[in-house]
């Protein structure tokens, strides 16, 4: 056998160093390799025993899974009762969140500081809970709707007359009167109603005078000489009242894009007595379409928004984007009687379908 020199040169002598660590052998030869090879594959680092690393691993993903169910929970159960109070239109009359002239809230709104910021925050989180249930596509507009608020940036809308008092959508066309053909088959469905519908209204009808109680399913006026009868209030259903009407309410069930199940949508008649004014208001949103289908319309009435002009027509529809400022006068002497007219609240045409998806989720009634 053939024994390595040591390092001083001397035949014979052992060789040493690693040995020890190897095996604690002090000589070695070439017959001695592959169980030096095998000892030197021995793994020189301990290994954590496997039963307690399962362990370890399996309490990890369970505070992980814990925790992330907490969050969806919390997420799922944020309390939506301030938007929903933000987003109710407040009937066909106008929003509890419109404007003054000047920007101010009207006189149905809040007005408390804060109070937008808190309904922006409660869109953004519901806006998200929709994503992650659904998709992001298609929710451009949407998304910089709920991060930025009302207006265009956060601030006034077209020339300051556009002021939507509680959501943006950018991006929209704006102008105070839309053209019929935009939705032209809504339209033409309720022109032809409109004998259904005026039966219906002289079914429920009274006279209005003010000094007796508010017969069964009439609001509360909105400003005197100003009364309503709804057939769908904030996107929920009034039965009584359909079941009163149902001319108008079959009408209703045939349109393409009422919002009916949307916070924003209203429909039902809205009766406006001589000498009564709505002043300067804006609607909640730019993105819904307020249709008004004459159904009495006598001398002396009038509806300016962003500061056009224009008027009522029996049998005919007028499509108005209520987020503009606008103001309603009846400016007739009591012998003409009231103005009357059947308002529905319409997605606005360029209003994707995604997009009121997405708005029907965010701004769903309350249950």
């Amino acid at each position: 056998m053939w024994r390595g020199n040591s390092p001083g040169g001397n035949p014979g002598a052992a060789t040493e160093g690693t040995g020890g660590e190897l095996g604690g052998q002090g000589n070695w030869g070439l017959e001695d390799a592959p169980g030096l090879l095998a000892r030197a594959s021995l793994p020189i680092m301990p290994v954590w025993p496997s039963p307690l690393a399962s362990s370890a691993l399996t309490l990890l993903l369970g505070a992980l899974t814990s925790l992330f169910l907490w969050y969806c929970y919390r997420l799922g159960s944020q309390d939506t009762q301030a938007l929903g109070a933000g987003s109710q239109a407040g009937g066909v009359g106008g929003g509890p969140r419109g404007c003054s002239e000047k920007g101010r809230p009207s006189p149905g709104s809040s007005g408390e500081p804060g109070d937008g910021p808190r309904a922006e925050g409660l869109v953004s989180r519901r806006l998200r809970a929709y994503a992650r249930r659904y998709s992001w596509a298609g929710m451009g507009r949407v998304r910089r709707a709920a991060q930025g608020g009302p207006g265009p940036g956060g601030g006034p809308g077209v020339l300051g007359i556009q002021r939507p008092g509680l959501l943006f959508l950018p991006d929209l066309p704006s102008a105070p009167f839309v053209p019929r053909d935009a939705q032209r088959h809504d339209v033409e469905l309720l022109e032809s109603s409109f004998p259904a519908i005026l039966r219906d209204f002289g079914a429920v009808s009274w006279d209005f005078s003010g000094t007796t109680p508010l017969p069964r399913g009439w609001s509360p006026p909105l400003a005197p000489g100003c009364y309503q009868l709804l057939l769908y209030q904030a996107g929920r259903c009034q039965p009584s009242n359909c079941r009163r009407c149902p001319g108008a309410y079959r009408a209703l069930r045939g349109l393409r894009s009422f919002m009916s199940a949307n916070t924003f949508g209203n429909a039902g008649f809205s009766v406006l007595l001589p000498g009564a004014r709505l002043e300067g208001r804006c609607g909640p949103t730019n993105a819904r379409v307020r249709c008004h289908l004459g159904l009495k319309i006598p001398p002396g009435c009038e509806l300016v928004v962003g500061g056009e002009p224009q008027c009522w027509a029996e049998g005919h529809c007028l499509l108005v984007d209520d987020s503009f400022l606008h103001t309603v006068a009846h400016n007739g002497s009591p012998e003409d009687g009231p103005r009357v007219v059947f308002i529905v609240d319409l997605w606005h045409p360029n209003v994707a379908g995604a997009e009121r998806q997405a708005l029907d989720f965010v701004f769903a009634p309350d249950p």
